[in-house]
Protein backbone atom coordinates (compact mmCIF):
# COMPACT_ATOMS: atom_id res chain seq x y z
CA UNK A 1 0.00 0.00 0.00
CA UNK A 2 1.58 3.16 -1.08
CA UNK A 3 0.42 6.54 0.41
CA UNK A 4 1.00 9.44 -1.79
CA UNK A 5 0.62 12.21 0.63
CA UNK A 6 -3.60 11.16 0.84
CA UNK A 7 -4.69 13.85 2.99
CA UNK A 8 -7.38 11.68 5.03
CA UNK A 9 -3.98 11.04 6.25
CA UNK A 10 -4.06 7.01 6.12
CA UNK A 11 -0.70 5.94 6.83
CA UNK A 12 -1.62 4.90 10.55
CA UNK A 13 -4.00 2.84 9.45
CA UNK A 14 -1.51 1.18 7.17
CA UNK A 15 0.78 0.73 10.12
CA UNK A 16 -1.56 -0.85 11.76
CA UNK A 17 -2.56 -2.93 9.41
CA UNK A 18 1.01 -4.21 8.49
CA UNK A 19 1.39 -4.43 12.10
CA UNK A 20 -0.97 -6.94 12.15
CA UNK A 21 0.15 -9.14 9.07
CA UNK A 22 3.15 -9.31 7.97
CA UNK A 23 1.48 -9.80 4.51
CA UNK A 24 0.88 -6.17 4.72
CA UNK A 25 4.06 -3.88 3.41
CA UNK A 26 3.37 -0.18 3.63
CA UNK A 27 5.38 3.09 1.42
CA UNK A 28 4.59 6.23 2.83
CA UNK A 29 6.09 9.02 0.23
CA UNK A 30 7.39 12.05 1.26
CA UNK A 31 5.04 14.28 -0.96
CA UNK A 32 2.08 14.03 -3.07
CA UNK A 33 4.19 13.12 -6.29
CA UNK A 34 1.07 11.63 -8.58
CA UNK A 35 -0.47 8.60 -9.11
CA UNK A 36 1.92 7.00 -11.70
CA UNK A 37 5.15 7.98 -9.45
CA UNK A 38 3.28 6.05 -6.83
CA UNK A 39 2.43 3.05 -8.46
CA UNK A 40 6.15 3.05 -9.67
CA UNK A 41 7.20 2.83 -5.70
CA UNK A 42 4.68 -0.11 -5.41
CA UNK A 43 6.25 -2.19 -8.23
CA UNK A 44 9.62 -1.46 -6.98
CA UNK A 45 9.25 -3.31 -4.20
CA UNK A 46 6.45 -5.68 -5.21
CA UNK A 47 8.50 -9.32 -5.52
CA UNK A 48 5.21 -12.10 -6.35
CA UNK A 49 5.39 -13.99 -9.27
CA UNK A 50 2.17 -12.11 -10.07
CA UNK A 51 1.55 -8.53 -9.68
CA UNK A 52 -1.94 -6.63 -9.17
CA UNK A 53 -1.98 -3.26 -9.81
CA UNK A 54 -5.37 -1.45 -8.45
CA UNK A 55 -6.46 1.98 -6.95
CA UNK A 56 -7.63 2.07 -3.49
CA UNK A 57 -10.66 3.77 -3.98
CA UNK A 58 -12.47 0.28 -4.58
CA UNK A 59 -14.01 1.22 -7.97
CA UNK A 60 -11.10 -1.32 -8.60
CA UNK A 61 -13.48 -4.14 -7.28
CA UNK A 62 -10.70 -7.14 -5.53
CA UNK A 63 -12.91 -9.77 -6.28
CA UNK A 64 -12.27 -9.45 -9.52
CA UNK A 65 -8.70 -10.12 -8.82
CA UNK A 66 -9.18 -13.95 -9.05
CA UNK A 67 -10.72 -13.12 -12.60
CA UNK A 68 -7.85 -11.87 -13.82
CA UNK A 69 -5.49 -14.44 -12.19
CA UNK A 70 -7.52 -17.72 -13.81
CA UNK A 71 -7.45 -15.95 -16.92
CA UNK A 72 -3.63 -15.11 -16.86
CA UNK A 73 -3.23 -18.82 -16.12
CA UNK A 74 -4.42 -19.36 -19.77
CA UNK A 75 -0.42 -18.53 -21.04
CA UNK A 76 -0.79 -14.56 -20.40
CA UNK A 77 2.11 -12.32 -18.98
CA UNK A 78 -0.90 -9.86 -18.35
CA UNK A 79 -4.60 -9.59 -17.84
CA UNK A 80 -5.78 -5.99 -18.05
CA UNK A 81 -9.22 -5.05 -16.68
CA UNK A 82 -12.34 -3.08 -18.77
CA UNK A 83 -14.56 -2.01 -17.04
CA UNK A 84 -17.69 -2.94 -18.92
CA UNK A 85 -20.09 -0.29 -17.33
CA UNK A 86 -17.70 2.65 -16.30
CA UNK A 87 -19.68 4.24 -13.03
CA UNK A 88 -18.13 7.34 -13.12
CA UNK A 89 -19.32 10.73 -14.16
CA UNK A 90 -20.16 11.21 -17.82
CA UNK A 91 -17.58 14.31 -17.62
CA UNK A 92 -14.59 12.29 -16.92
CA UNK A 93 -15.79 9.33 -19.53
CA UNK A 94 -15.70 11.81 -22.14
CA UNK A 95 -12.70 13.46 -21.44
CA UNK A 96 -11.30 9.42 -20.86
CA UNK A 97 -12.47 8.81 -25.02
CA UNK A 98 -11.30 11.79 -25.96
CA UNK A 99 -8.16 11.58 -24.61
CA UNK A 100 -7.17 8.07 -26.12
CA UNK A 101 -8.88 9.00 -29.45
CA UNK A 102 -6.33 12.17 -29.58
CA UNK A 103 -3.53 9.40 -28.46
CA UNK A 104 -4.34 6.94 -30.79
CA UNK A 105 -4.12 9.43 -33.89
CA UNK A 106 -0.47 10.89 -32.27
CA UNK A 107 0.55 7.31 -31.05
CA UNK A 108 -0.76 5.17 -33.76
CA UNK A 109 -1.49 2.77 -30.69
CA UNK A 110 -4.83 1.59 -30.68
CA UNK A 111 -6.18 1.77 -26.72
CA UNK A 112 -9.57 0.99 -25.23
CA UNK A 113 -11.02 4.10 -23.30
CA UNK A 114 -12.59 1.50 -20.82
CA UNK A 115 -9.18 0.25 -20.20
CA UNK A 116 -7.68 1.42 -16.48
CA UNK A 117 -4.13 0.52 -14.72
CA UNK A 118 -6.33 -2.26 -12.93
CA UNK A 119 -4.63 -5.85 -13.53
CA UNK A 120 -2.47 -8.12 -13.13
CA UNK A 121 0.91 -8.82 -14.62
CA UNK A 122 3.52 -11.07 -14.14
CA UNK A 123 7.01 -10.38 -12.81
CA UNK A 124 9.12 -10.43 -15.66
CA UNK A 125 6.71 -7.51 -16.93
CA UNK A 126 7.12 -5.89 -13.90
CA UNK A 127 10.98 -5.87 -14.24
CA UNK A 128 10.64 -4.55 -17.50
CA UNK A 129 8.37 -1.80 -16.82
CA UNK A 130 10.62 -0.85 -13.60
CA UNK A 131 13.88 -0.02 -16.14
CA UNK A 132 11.78 3.11 -17.27
CA UNK A 133 13.16 5.54 -15.51
CA UNK A 134 12.19 8.95 -17.18
CA UNK A 135 10.17 11.73 -15.24
CA UNK A 136 6.95 11.52 -17.37
CA UNK A 137 5.32 8.44 -15.79
CA UNK A 138 1.89 6.71 -17.44
CA UNK A 139 2.17 2.98 -16.17
CA UNK A 140 -0.88 1.57 -19.04
CA UNK A 141 1.24 3.21 -21.69
CA UNK A 142 4.59 1.58 -20.43
CA UNK A 143 2.82 -1.97 -19.95
CA UNK A 144 1.34 -1.86 -23.23
CA UNK A 145 4.66 -0.78 -24.92
CA UNK A 146 6.63 -3.58 -23.51
CA UNK A 147 4.58 -6.26 -24.95
CA UNK A 148 4.52 -9.41 -23.85
CA UNK A 149 1.39 -11.88 -23.64
CA UNK A 150 -1.67 -9.47 -22.99
CA UNK A 151 -5.23 -10.01 -23.22
CA UNK A 152 -8.36 -7.40 -21.68
CA UNK A 153 -11.18 -8.84 -20.45
CA UNK A 154 -14.12 -7.23 -19.03
CA UNK A 155 -14.54 -6.58 -15.37
CA UNK A 156 -17.54 -5.10 -12.63
CA UNK A 157 -16.67 -1.69 -12.24
CA UNK A 158 -18.12 -0.17 -8.62
CA UNK A 159 -19.22 3.71 -8.27
CA UNK A 160 -17.23 5.42 -5.50
CA UNK A 161 -18.22 5.17 -2.33
CA UNK A 162 -16.33 7.71 -0.75
CA UNK A 163 -14.04 10.89 -1.30
CA UNK A 164 -13.40 12.70 -4.89
CA UNK A 165 -11.17 11.39 -7.39
CA UNK A 166 -7.85 14.11 -7.78
CA UNK A 167 -7.89 14.44 -10.85
CA UNK A 168 -9.34 17.98 -11.66
CA UNK A 169 -9.85 19.34 -15.23
CA UNK A 170 -6.58 21.00 -15.10
CA UNK A 171 -4.53 18.20 -13.98
CA UNK A 172 -6.22 15.73 -16.72
CA UNK A 173 -5.42 18.20 -19.59
CA UNK A 174 -1.89 18.31 -18.70
CA UNK A 175 -1.43 14.17 -17.83
CA UNK A 176 -3.26 13.88 -21.63
CA UNK A 177 -0.53 16.35 -23.07
CA UNK A 178 2.21 14.98 -21.39
CA UNK A 179 1.28 11.13 -22.27
CA UNK A 180 1.73 12.72 -25.89
CA UNK A 181 4.75 14.29 -25.84
CA UNK A 182 6.44 11.99 -24.03
CA UNK A 183 5.26 9.01 -26.57
CA UNK A 184 5.09 10.87 -29.78
CA UNK A 185 6.69 13.72 -31.85
CA UNK A 186 3.86 13.71 -34.46
CA UNK A 187 2.92 17.17 -32.78
CA UNK A 188 6.29 18.66 -34.36
CA UNK A 189 5.92 17.39 -37.56
CA UNK A 190 2.43 18.72 -37.74
CA UNK A 191 3.64 22.03 -36.84
CA UNK A 192 6.29 21.97 -39.78
CA UNK A 193 3.58 20.91 -42.07
CA UNK A 194 1.68 23.85 -40.93
CA UNK A 195 4.74 25.97 -41.33
CA UNK A 196 4.83 24.59 -45.22
CA UNK A 197 1.15 25.29 -45.67
CA UNK A 198 0.71 28.95 -44.30
CA UNK A 199 4.03 30.02 -46.53
CA UNK A 200 3.21 28.16 -49.78
CA UNK A 201 -0.79 29.72 -49.32
CA UNK A 202 1.11 32.82 -48.99
CA UNK A 203 3.25 32.70 -51.63
CA UNK A 204 0.53 31.51 -54.06
CA UNK A 205 -2.10 34.26 -52.85
CA UNK A 206 0.75 36.97 -53.21
CA UNK A 207 1.33 35.82 -57.27
CA UNK A 208 -2.23 36.01 -57.42
CA UNK A 209 -2.09 39.75 -56.06
CA UNK A 210 0.53 40.52 -58.71
CA UNK A 211 -1.08 39.23 -61.76
CA UNK A 212 -4.41 40.87 -60.70
CA UNK A 213 -2.33 43.80 -60.33
CA UNK A 214 -0.31 43.89 -63.40
CA UNK A 215 -3.16 42.66 -65.81
CA UNK A 216 -6.06 44.22 -64.52
CA UNK A 217 -4.73 47.10 -62.48
CA UNK A 218 -6.36 45.98 -59.49
CA UNK A 219 -5.33 48.28 -56.76
CA UNK A 220 -3.52 46.07 -53.93
CA UNK A 221 -6.11 45.84 -50.51
CA UNK A 222 -4.33 47.56 -47.82
CA UNK A 223 -4.44 47.63 -43.67
CA UNK A 224 -7.46 45.09 -42.88
CA UNK A 225 -5.55 42.62 -45.12
CA UNK A 226 -2.44 43.07 -43.85
CA UNK A 227 -2.87 43.33 -40.34
CA UNK A 228 -5.08 39.79 -40.32
CA UNK A 229 -2.45 37.90 -41.71
CA UNK A 230 0.30 39.63 -39.96
CA UNK A 231 -1.90 38.28 -36.79
CA UNK A 232 -2.33 35.09 -38.05
CA UNK A 233 1.11 34.31 -39.44
CA UNK A 234 2.42 35.53 -35.66
CA UNK A 235 -0.03 33.22 -33.64
CA UNK A 236 1.45 30.76 -35.61
CA UNK A 237 4.92 31.57 -35.05
CA UNK A 238 4.18 31.48 -31.41
CA UNK A 239 2.17 28.62 -31.83
CA UNK A 240 4.81 26.57 -32.76
CA UNK A 241 7.50 27.72 -30.32
CA UNK A 242 5.54 26.81 -27.44
CA UNK A 243 5.31 23.22 -29.04
CA UNK A 244 8.94 23.14 -29.36
CA UNK A 245 9.28 24.57 -25.66
CA UNK A 246 6.98 21.76 -24.48
CA UNK A 247 9.53 19.21 -25.64
CA UNK A 248 12.85 21.57 -24.89
CA UNK A 249 10.98 21.08 -21.42
CA UNK A 250 10.72 17.56 -21.13
CA UNK A 251 14.35 17.41 -22.06
CA UNK A 252 15.48 19.41 -19.46
CA UNK A 253 12.85 17.47 -16.89
CA UNK A 254 14.92 14.38 -18.14
CA UNK A 255 18.36 16.15 -17.62
CA UNK A 256 17.92 17.10 -13.86
CA UNK A 257 17.86 13.05 -13.48
CA UNK A 258 16.02 13.87 -10.32
CA UNK A 259 14.56 10.59 -8.36
CA UNK A 260 11.06 9.64 -9.31
CA UNK A 261 9.78 9.62 -5.22
CA UNK A 262 10.94 10.00 -2.03
CA UNK A 263 10.60 7.29 0.59
CA UNK A 264 9.77 9.14 4.29
CA UNK A 265 9.28 5.83 5.97
CA UNK A 266 8.11 2.00 5.27
CA UNK A 267 6.68 -0.86 7.16
CA UNK A 268 9.11 -3.29 6.63
CA UNK A 269 13.10 -2.98 5.53
CA UNK A 270 13.54 -2.13 2.01
CA UNK A 271 16.92 -3.93 1.84
CA UNK A 272 15.61 -7.03 3.22
CA UNK A 273 12.89 -6.85 0.81
CA UNK A 274 15.21 -6.67 -2.28
CA UNK A 275 17.03 -10.08 -1.60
Amino acid sequence: MVNDASPDDPWPVIQKLASEDQRVKGINLSRNFGQHYAITAGLEYALGDWVVVMDCDLQDQPEEILKLYNKAQEGYDMVIGLRAKRKDSNFKKLGSKLFYKLFTYFTGATIDNRMGNFGIYAQKVIRSISLFKEQNRSFGLFALWVGFRRIEIDIEHASRSTGKSSYTLRRLIRLAMDSIIAHSNKLLRLTIMLGFVISFSSIFYALILIVKYILFFTPIAGWTSLMVSLFLSTGMIIGSIGVVGLYIGKIFDELKGRPLYIIDSTTFDMTVSHE
